[in-house]
């Protein structure tokens, strides 16, 4: 199942000519639970450290001091429209500004040899909030399939429309964070884009290991599908593995459900204890324009499932930070390269590890060296496959 290298327990995540979320030269790990103890070795372990309080779970469907929340006025001064459906507007305390000239560094007159250590580039961009549903008391999780197909549509306008008016945006990050627990400041269903002057370290890395998988792999007898220019694709090749195996299988597998044209899995990667991807199976899809509507349905369908296990896993509203990674806009370099090798995923990253009021914390080792998982993607994807993904538990 993973393979192991000189140092008992220490695994490659992914191993070489798997699917990457960094370029194989960086030689990227992940270190397991040990092998010699029990599963439940590490999520046993004594805990005095810090217990979160219950994520908010009970709002009106209409609060009158929410920012967001149709026709009230926001921290700006800028009343929020009265809508329905979704509402995209330009956030008011951006991290991200159209214009901005940056004064030099404040560092001492040295030589040049040495002046590239003190290096900065100014950074543009627009940041826009989406917000999900008129209805403060939702949760993507609790929201029909169709009021999730309306968030993936605003997604998409976001994604075409940002960059035709904007033609020096070069990507579009577009993210979820759920949850006190992840940093979010107001718990109204809402989501935010980053439209960016350059592609950002993280989505570059995945882009170019897409791209060097293209161009150093050779077509093989595989049944995955290629991509829109004939080369492998490294995401295609990963998943129909991972559906191989399930089909023989289910029960070790890492595959949380199979949809029409999506899989939820837990990444033979990943990193946090509930880490989990949803990504096309059958063709090439670069990014939210090029889904058909049949494919947007079943990405909404599948969004909903993955959140409602989730939430349904501790009975509790599971926190979590989500994005969308896709092909950058036509504006940037190489864009046309990216566009016939890149393949949309959505990225699902929960911290809570063995309770609803216990999560991981990634520190220490984790933070100065590199991950370590608590538990297996196999026994994560066991515990999601074990769960009601149609029904949310405040239904039951």
């Amino acid at each position: 199942m993973y393979l192991t290298s000189d140092v008992e327990g220490r695994v490659e995540a992914p191993p070489p000519q798997i699917p990457t979320y960094l370029a194989p030269s960086a030689d990227t790990f992940t270190l397991p639970l040990p092998v010699h103890h029990s599963p439940a070795h590490r999520t046993k372990r004594p805990w005095q450290g810090a217990v979160e309080p219950p994520q908010l779970d009970s709002r009106p469907a209409y609060d009158p001091k929410c920012y967001l929340c149709p026709g009230n006025e926001r921290a700006g001064g800028v009343r929020t429209e009265k809508y329905e459906g979704t509402f995209i507007f330009e956030n008011d305390f951006a991290a991200l500004v159209e214009d901005l000239v940056l004064p030099p560094p404040p560092i001492p007159e040295a030589d040049e040899s040495v002046n590239s250590l003190f290096r900065q580039e100014s950074a543009r961009g627009k940041c826009h909030v989406i917000c999900f549903s008129p209805r403060h008391d939702l949760t993507v999780a609790e929201m029909k399939d169709q009021e999730i197909e309306g968030v993936i549509g605003a997604w998409t306008k976001l994604y075409k429309d940002v960059s035709k008016e904007y033609p020096w945006i070069k990507y579009i990050q577009i993210f979820e964070n759920k949850g006190s627990m992840m940093g979010c400041s107001n718990p109204h269903p809402h989501g935010q884009s980053w439209s960016l002057s350059y592609i950002p370290t993280i989505p570059s890395q995945i882009l170019e290991s897409q791209l060097a998988f293209a161009s150093s792999t050779k077509p093989s007898n595989s049944l995955a599908p290629l991509s829109q220019n004939g080369s492998p694709n490294l995401l295609l090749t990963y998943v129909t593995q991972e559906l191989a195996f399930y089909a023989e299988n289910p029960e070790e597998s890492r595959v949380i459900f199979k949809g029409e044209d999506f899989v939820a899995l837990v990444p033979f990667w990943a990193g946090w204890p509930f880490e989990a991807m949803i990504l096309p199976y059958k063709r090439q899809i670069a990014s939210l324009s090029h889904l058909t509507p049949s494919e947007i349905s079943d990405l909404a369908t599948s969004i909903g499932h993955l959140t409602r296990r989730f939430d349904n896993l501790f009975s509790t509203s599971f926190a979590y930070s989500m994005g969308v990674y896709q092909t950058p806009t036509d504006n940037s370099t190489n864009s046309s390269a990216y566009l016939s090798t890149t393949q949309l995923h959505l990225l699902f990253l929960p911290p809570l590890l063995r309770s609803a009021s216990v999560r991981k914390f990634l520190v220490g080792f984790e933070l100065m060296a590199e991950t370590q998982r608590d538990i297996t993607p196999e026994q994560a994807a066991a515990r999601l496959r074990g769960v009601e993904g149609g029904t949310h538990y405040k239904s039951m």
